[in-house]
């Protein structure tokens, strides 16, 4: 070797001793290579460390047995509704404005004559103590703390006075009719002597539960004794159906059992489930006060069309007349500012809240709640609106 090699070889050896990569490439005595590198698929061991929802569904695929992530991870047949609720937000663009002072950005959304501090509220969604040991009372205790609207299910695993409890105040209740009426009664007094003012009518079950293949597939890998959880009465372990004497939910609903709900309670009535322009005509003419547009998640029909696709139809019968809410999809701040600049006024997260439930219990759905909630803020400050009612379809492409 001669002294020019040398040199060069005394250069290289310097750089690395010095080079900031050491520290990602050198391990500690007793550990692996392996084991001292990062990757960035590896979890978070803390919600603080979440860097957007995503991080949440990481940790809820490891923690969750394979049949509860089915039942959570399923759309029907090949899922493509599934898939259209979020991928539609790809195709829609945003215009920002620039140079307006958004140093304070103002989220206060009213909806019924109550504000609450964002657009953001969660959904309905049942079963949650198949997701954590604390379920939906944990879901209340998060919205509490964040001041966020929530809904109940029907099908909970909580009844709506405990949650409510938990909540701090009567929480909005979803409600499926049963093929028993009185059962519906029932359940229409329950919600209204807990306190809640608002009622919203899930109508998009028409024909019953369509093809979860993603579910029934994950069941079926799923080594756990089921039974030891499901046996018994069907709805044994739904706390607001699980008294009655036949549950069974209505699968085919109509304007006619619409009215009649109407004419059967003085709380406010959301209609959710509504795709088209001309549904959401008739929810006019059948004086409701709100609708919802959802397709359940993509676990109702296999339509192939995302909500934010239906929103603008819908938004322009509406005309800001009564509120109008959606749901599907929603994972970053920029899907929610999409769908307030479409016309609505507020914008439900399922699955998000799910997988931080399930994650890191409460604090998992209060962080969930934060990151879209800042999220949201950083987008409206980057459009240049201060207020909701600033974001207007002027911000679409």
């Amino acid at each position: 070797m001669n002294d020019i090699d040398s040199q060069h070889r005394r250069l290289l050896l310097k750089f690395l001793l010095t080079s900031p990569l050491l520290g990602l490439t050198m391990c500690t005595p007793g550990e692996t290579r392996k084991a001292a590198i990062k990757t960035l698929d590896d979890l978070i061991t803390q919600a603080s460390e979440a860097i957007n929802v995503f991080d949440f569904e990481k940790v809820a695929r490891q923690k969750l047995p394979s049949a509860h992530l089915g039942y959570l991870s399923t759309g029907v047949r090949d899922d493509a509704t599934l898939r259209a609720n979020s991928e539609a937000f790809s195709h829609i663009k945003l215009k920002m404005r620039r140079l307006v002072d958004t140093r304070s950005v103002d989220m206060t959304t009213e909806l019924f004559g109550k504000k609450w501090p964002t657009p953001i509220f969660l959904c309905p969604l049942s079963s949650q103590h198949a997701f954590h040991p604390d379920g939906e009372l944990a879901s209340a205790r998060a919205a509490k703390a964040k001041n966020h609207l929530q809904m109940l299910s029907t099908l909970t695993t909580e009844s709506v006075e405990d949650v409510s409890r938990e909540r701090g105040e009567p929480v909005w209740y979803q409600l499926y009719a049963l093929t028993d009426w009185n059962g519906t009664l029932e359940l229409i007094h329950r919600a209204e002597d807990a306190g809640c003012s608002v009622l919203v009518f899930t109508v998009d079950l028409a024909g019953g539960i369509g093809n979860r293949e993603t579910l029934e597939r994950m069941k079926r890998i799923d080594d756990r004794q089921c039974s030891n959880c499901h046996s018994g009465p069907k709805y044994a372990r739904r706390p607001m159906v699980s008294g009655m004497k036949d549950p069974e939910l209505e699968r085919i609903v109509t304007w006619d059992l619409l009215d009649k709900i109407r004419n059967s309670t003085k709380l406010k009535l959301v209609v959710k489930g509504i795709e088209r322009g001309e549904d959401a005509a008739l929810c006019m003419e059948h004086q409701v006060d709100g609708i919802y547009v959802s397709n359940h998640g993509g676990r109702a029909g296999e339509t192939g069309r995302g909500t934010i696709e239906c929103l603008p139809e819908i938004a322009a019968v509406v005309k800001k007349r009564v509120p109008l809410m959606i749901d599907g999809g929603f994972r970053r701040g920029t899907d929610i500012f999409k769908a307030l600049a479409f016309g609505a006024d507020a914008v439900g997260i399922g699955r998000p809240y799910i997988w931080g439930l399930s994650a890191f219990g409460q604090e998992g759905v209060e962080t969930v709640l934060t990151l879209l909630t800042n999220e949201l803020a950083m987008t409206m400050q980057g459009a240049g609106t201060r207020t909701i009612k600033e974001i207007t379809q002027d911000y679409i492409a």
